[in-house]
């Protein structure tokens, strides 16, 4: 460890030992969060609608306040935008973090009220160094640059006064100047708008800097890395940035591409971990280098309930507190933030490895799934089974989405998988026995469904060009920031729009 990191890592200490009461104190944890809320917004208009100054516990709360979606709780954000205040939060917020969760054109503003801003996501980001610190005693963190990857903002198109942007451009925008002084690239360059012209900036700008930590999702920090290695003429980024030693990454499994980057970082020294940050909040921290779920951060002024998720379309589902949970069952989440979101349903489904501390893997979306047959296939089993399936037969998979495709005549049906390989299978074939043999290890119901085809037909694969994924997000103007492929749909829609794309280059 260098003399700056070493001076700096004593102040982490008292936060590290915070996070150890997770394991022992998660009600009262909890229990303080939801009382933080309550009083603070008790004279908002929600506030008054649901009566918050008589809350007394969480049972008051779950039978008072129903459940939300962003289609429920957009009228009153966009009164917000329009610089109303004490509606959802009691100040006028200037700032929104635009999210679709997906690549449909339809976009989320999520409020970042100050509070949310410091008390949640900069403190996760604190909590990520501390944590990191604490695993790896010999880091040289402070000593060398950190790149991060973001988006871009710009003026909202509801009212000029609010500002809107990817959660990474919002959260680089407010950053306190003192963390300038180990980031890079600058600011100007970070929040550029134009995807590939930022590219070629960033590289220019830190091609010749000394950096040792990425902070970024996954399939876009490759591509940067990939621009780095081709501007330096080199095969390794360890041959350009040599002190390299933890990528920060989120937004998407990291599953597919594990085996990329350790190709591109051959170094034993090279730690990843990964995060839950997205625009409704801080949700989680990987706290193990050697066990990749994520530690539930409890205590960043968000409240947590969950519904089991074969319930998720009940009138009057089941609904736990983050006590209440088990291990193996797949949940959907549900928060109340600083931000001004009271039970809101935010998409994400997860599923629990362990409990006190209560640590979890994210298992999908709630509306990115494969449930055509039965099957109830998660992302995190289409993720698993792709990485096992490549390593069994030496293939790379650079992205993939799947959809069910209907066989009427048959009364049955398939899974059609859309696959860019950036090394082909030795046979197409073998890929696909083994990619189906592997989801009917990992999923039960999938296997179930497969027994004697009495339902589904082995799956079947279409390979994609060489740009495809690529060429179908900058046709809706999806590159960079928090971008994401959809991996699983039960419907067709974005499966038909790549095929569709496949026979042009």
């Amino acid at each position: 460890m260098d003399i700056l990191t070493k001076t700096v890592s004593p102040f982490f200490r008292h936060r590290q030992r915070k996070i150890e009461l997770y394991a022992t104190e998660t009600d009262r944890i909890q229990a303080r969060q939801l009382q933080t809320l309550l009083h603070k917004a008790r004279n908002t208009q929600w506030g008054l609608k649901y009566d918050y100054k008589n809350i007394r516990n969480y049972t008051d709360f779950r039978e008072r306040v129903p459940l939300q979606t962003y289609e429920d709780l957009k009228p009153y954000i966009t009164r917000m935008i329009n610089g109303e205040k004490n509606v959802l939060w009691p100040s006028v917020v200037r700032w929104y973090a635009r999210s679709s969760g997906t690549t449909n054109d339809k976009s989320k503003f999520i409020p970042v009220t100050d509070e949310i801003l410091w008390r949640c996501h900069y403190k996760g980001g604190v909590d990520c160094v501390a944590l990191y610190l604490q695993n790896n005693p010999s880091s040289r963190f402070f000593s060398k640059k950190g790149l991060i990857l973001g988006g871009s903002h710009s003026p909202s198109p509801l009212n000029k006064q609010a500002h809107q942007g990817d959660l990474s451009a919002v959260l680089l925008q407010n950053l306190n100047p003192l963390v300038n002084i180990i980031r890079v690239p600058p600011k100007r360059i970070i929040l550029m708008d134009e995807w590939e012209s930022k590219i070629q900036a960033i590289v220019k700008s830190t091609i010749n800097k000394d950096v040792n930590s990425l902070s970024g999702v996954p399939s876009w920090m490759l591509v940067l890395i990939k621009a780095v290695l081709e501007k330096a003429g080199k095969q390794y980024l360890t041959e350009v940035w040599p002190n390299m030693e933890v990528f920060f990454h989120g937004g998407i499994s990291f599953e597919p591409y594990r085996d990329q980057y350790k190709a591109l970082i051959p170094s034993d020294k090279m730690h990843y971990v990964e995060t839950y940050n997205a625009s409704e909040g801080f949700f989680g921290i990987q706290n193990d280098f050697t066990d990749q779920s994520l530690l539930m951060m409890q205590d960043y002024g968000t409240f947590y309930e969950f519904i089991p998720l074969n319930e998720i379309n009940d009138a009057h589902p089941t609904i736990l507190p983050l006590e209440a949970v088990e291990t193996d069952k797949n949940y959907a989440m549900v928060i109340s933030t600083l931000g001004g979101l009271w039970r809101y349903q935010i998409g994400d489904t997860v599923r629990f490895t362990s409990l006190f501390p209560h640590k979890y893997v994210i298992s999908g979306r709630t509306k990115h799934y494969i449930n055509a047959f039965g099957e109830e296939l998660m992302v995190d089993n289409a993720d698993k089974a792709i990485a096992m399936t490549s390593r069994m037969t030496g293939a790379k998979v650079k992205e993939y989405t799947a959809a069910p495709l209907f066989m009427l005549d048959k009364a049955k049906g398939c899974h059609q998988w859309f696959i860019e390989f950036l090394k082909m299978p030795p046979s197409l074939n073998e890929f696909a026995t083994l990619l189906d043999q592997t989801l009917q290890s990992l999923n039960s119901d999938y296997e179930a469904k497969r027994y004697k085809e009495i339902s589904l037909q082995p799956l079947e694969i279409v390979v994609a060009r060489e740009g495809a994924f690529y060429d179908w997000l900058k046709q809706k103007g999806k590159l960079g920031g928090q971008h994401k492929i959809p991996r699983l749909s039960n419907d067709r829609t974005h499966i038909e729009e790549l095929l569709a794309m496949n026979l042009f280059q």
